[in-house]
């Protein structure tokens, strides 16, 4: 009954998703159609229309799927380090008072600090390369899911760490069997965020200095005053960013199928 009833809760929650987006995009043409708004903005058919022939026909020297590889590739890339240093950071925090006392007062003055603001930087330590792509979203990462992580240790229940003690467990033990279990949702959730942080990040990253990836598509089309493949672009954005999104969740919903956030 359990099950039939969240696979019912999953289509209705599919079927508004459509009729949102359906509403949306008619709403987004009476506008252009009917108002001076369609002066400076293309109707989402034209927008459609050019981003399935992009498919086919480059825009600059790629596809609007060879942009989209691009992005990606510098997202897993910065992600997955910055992931990592973040999940060990913050578990390191919230695990050991002087690791804490010593790296949360630097973490804390690096976290309120927005990724695109350390672009100039980026460009003088690393160059117009790709480290310095790879370093913003590593920033981007990094902080969201170091707080998480951090969170996830900080929650944890003294009197279950207790009793495991008084049961003759040691600390490896402690950590291994209730505090890394209990601090893995927090982790997942810190991994949404950074994943969404990180593909915005790397999107203004391509805005500045690149020549490939959907950061470029749209500046490129800004630079040519070609609102359709700025929105073509923008659309590219929304749509790999929630099926990252999406696909984050599903990956969650796999792992952690025991806890609240898995079901």
């Amino acid at each position: 009954m359990n099950k039939r009833f969240r696979d019912a809760k999953r289509y209705e929650k599919t079927i508004c998703a459509a009729i949102a987006i359906f509403l949306f995009l008619c709403l987004w043409q009476l506008v252009v159609s009917f108002t001076k708004a369609g002066i400076v903005m293309a109707g989402p058919v034209t927008v459609l229309n050019k981003f399935v022939s992009s498919i086919v026909e480059p825009i600059g020297t790629n596809t609007i799927q060879s942009h989209i590889f691009w992005s990606l590739t510098r997202v897993m890339i910065g992600f997955v380090l910055g992931s990592l240093a973040g999940i060990i950071t913050g578990i390191l925090m919230g695990w050991s008072k002087p690791i804490e006392a010593l790296f949360r007062p630097l973490y804390e003055l690096i976290r309120p600090i927005p990724p695109i603001a350390w672009i100039p930087l980026s460009i003088v330590w690393f160059g117009l390369g790709e480290p310095s792509k790879y370093f913003l979203i590593f920033l981007a990462a990094f902080s969201n899911i170091t707080m998480n992580a951090y969170a996830g240790v900080r929650s944890v229940d003294p009197t279950l760490m207790g009793a495991a003690r008084m049961l003759g467990a040691n600390d490896r033990q402690v950590f291994s069997t209730i505090v890394l279990p209990s601090c893995i949702p927090h982790i997942f959730a810190g991994l949404q965020i950074a994943v969404g942080s990180a593909w915005a990040t790397v999107v203004a990253a391509e805005m500045v200095r690149s020549s490939e990836g959907v950061g470029w598509v749209i500046i490129k089309g800004q630079d040519s005053n070609s609102t359709v493949q700025i929105m073509v672009g923008i659309m590219a954005v929304g749509i790999v960013g929630y099926i990252l999104a999406v696909a984050m969740r599903a990956i969650e919903a796999k792992l952690c199928s025991w806890s609240v956030r898995g079901k």
